[in-house]
């Protein structure tokens, strides 16, 4: 249960009055919600009383503050000490008052109304109570291409390359590798290297009907307690492919993805000697191919994983690069974007970001949490602020099909394309997305 002075943000008190209206009981809420009773009552009653403009009543101690009946040489110190040491909570703050020798006597103030006043001064990030980004649920795998496991590994050192990472994709039911693509010079693999890996992997297999994945922020937006979904996330959406984030950290989940990193990783890159960068990916594409068709897998009782199991050799939903940009359904990403809710704090000049976008809603609206919901119909956030009961719209943006397939686009769209050398990330991305072209001539 939530302690007391715990600061109770905007996102949840809708959910309050919301839970309430929907029929749930205080008590009920509370234990939901993890709030104490008394909390979940007040607001309950605002909201019954008063609508959605009660939920932005002031809280605290509005004319003394929440250090009011603290000696004020005790406040003085606590503030010098805070704009001295920015990065200070409540626990180091009290920890470091004792030593200040004119504060011998005085009493301290608790840690609820140390934090308190720290949010009262805007020194304290504002709460935002998480909500998940709606996911199918889980259900067991029991067919191959049902679900796949997607992962980068950390980077390792190769001799005469530098360091080089592997993003791996793994059929959860048949232990087919689906592709392992080989990223030069990265701590983490970027962003536009997940979707070439999974495009290399669809070209081969096909598409399957959902991908898992970890919280890494590549994946997922884990910045705020109300997170927009990625960019690869809605161009999977697009495509059908539905996305589930594990719950669970490896190995409770994602075992068999994190035991392939190894076996990869020891067949591909261990001991290797490469003259040049161009020499990797078929040299990892082949020894994919040698665990798929020759390896004997221990699970599947010695044999490798497409010759125990035929049917994982494709996928019933083939692929081709050049169908995808009819086969983005941006129907789909509106009706995700219609079930989320999300809550973002504008800047003193009333911006703020949401996805991988910069918005704008005004000067008037600065330093408040708006309330954000999407409009399928006409693609707008619907923005209500905290501090008002009249909603603005914005347009959405990064949300085209041209934006979900990013670099992919404009080799489409050209008739012929030549990349200079030597090769840049981006053109080592975009020549093996050529590869898989039918047609193209290297």
């Amino acid at each position: 249960m939530s302690t007391k002075g715990h600061t109770t943000g905007l996102a949840a008190r809708v959910d309050i009055g919301e839970r309430w209206k929907a029929g749930q009981t205080d008590p009920q809420i509370a234990q939901a919600l993890q709030r104490p009773l008394a909390t979940v009552r007040k607001w309950r009653r605002r909201y019954q009383q008063q609508g959605r403009t009660g939920l932005v009543s002031p809280m605290g101690r509005p004319k003394t503050g929440a250090l009011g009946q603290t000696c004020v040489g005790v406040v003085q110190a606590i503030k010098a000490m805070r704009e001295a040491h920015p990065g200070w909570g409540p626990l180091t703050l009290l920890a470091e008052l004792p030593k200040d020798p004119s504060l011998v006597g005085h009493r301290r103030p608790s840690r609820s109304r140390m934090a308190a006043y720290l949010t009262e001064q805007g020194w304290a990030r504002p709460y935002q109570r998480h909500q998940a980004l709606p996911q199918p649920t889980l259900v067991s795998v029991t067919r191959p291409h049902q679900e796949w496991e997607m992962d980068a590994q950390g980077a390792i050192p190769v001799a005469r390359l530098g360091r080089v990472s592997l993003i791996n994709i793994t059929d959860g039911f048949s232990h087919v590798k689906i592709t392992s693509l080989a990223c030069q010079h990265k701590t983490h693999a970027n962003t536009p290297d997940h979707p070439l890996a999974l495009r290399r992997g669809f070209a081969r297999f096909g598409l399957p009907e959902q991908i898992s994945l970890d919280h890494d922020s590549v994946f997922y937006d884990n910045r705020c307690g109300s997170p927009f979904p990625t960019r690869l996330h809605v161009w999977l959406i697009a495509l059908g492919v539905a996305v589930r984030f594990i719950d669970q950290p490896p190995p409770r989940e994602h075992a068999r993805i994190e035991r392939g990193h190894q076996t990869v990783t020891r067949q591909a890159l261990l001991g290797q000697l490469f003259e040049q960068w161009a020499q990797v990916q078929p040299w990892v594409d082949g020894r994919v191919d040698f665990l798929n068709w020759e390896y004997p897998c221990h699970a599947l009782h010695g044999q490798p994983p497409l010759i125990a199991d035929p049917q994982a050799r494709s996928s019933p939903r083939p692929y081709r690069l050049e169908w995808e940009g009819e086969w983005l359904d941006l129907a789909r990403v509106d009706a995700y974007l219609a079930q989320g809710r999300w809550f973002r704090l504008t800047s003193t000049v009333g911006m703020f970001s949401l996805g991988d976008q910069r918005y704008f809603a005004h000067s008037q609206h600065a330093r408040q949490t708006l309330e954000i919901t999407f409009d399928p119909s006409t693609r707008d956030f619907i923005c209500l602020p905290e501090k008002g009961t009249q909603t603005f719209r914005l347009a959405a943006r990064g949300l085209s099909k041209a934006d979900l397939m990013g670099e992919l686009d404009p080799l489409l769209r050209v008739p012929a394309y030549q990349l200079a050398l030597p090769f840049s990330q981006k053109e080592w991305r975009e020549l093996l997305l050529c590869t898989q072209l039918p047609g193209t001539t290297l």
